[in-house]
């Protein structure tokens, strides 16, 4: 059975995203559906996959990743408004039967992600 899973890593503190906030939507004709929320534990991860088995099936998806929320809740100084606020990954899953992992690292002022493993 196929899984999404996600993983946050905070690159301006060296550490994890604990308690991150994360929306999970998949990308109709119509406009995005909300499928869940979430909050990463103390590693940056969800506590199990995001969307698995039968629920996972083949199209776009995003994921949108809360970081002015988590920076400032760290206690982290931003501007008003946040450089960056709300982080949208687009990507697409082509086949079911398989593990997609889309990990974020990130900071105040940027972010990179690449499917993992």
């Amino acid at each position: 059975m196929g899984k999404l899973t996600t993983h946050v890593l905070d690159t301006a503190n060296g550490c994890p995203a604990a308690g991150m906030a994360v929306r999970l939507y998949r990308l109709e004709a119509d406009g995005p559906k909300w499928l869940r929320s979430l909050h990463l534990n103390g590693d940056g991860r969800a506590d199990g996959p995001v969307l698995e088995g039968a629920a996972l099936t083949a199209g776009r998806y995003r994921l949108v990743f809360e970081l002015a929320a988590y920076f400032r809740a760290r206690g982290d100084m931003l501007p008003e408004p946040a450089f960056l606020d709300e982080v949208p990954l687009d990507f697409g899953i082509a086949d079911e039967t398989s593990h997609y992992h889309v990990p974020l690292l990130a900071s105040p002022w940027s972010y990179s992600t690449y499917r993992g493993s």
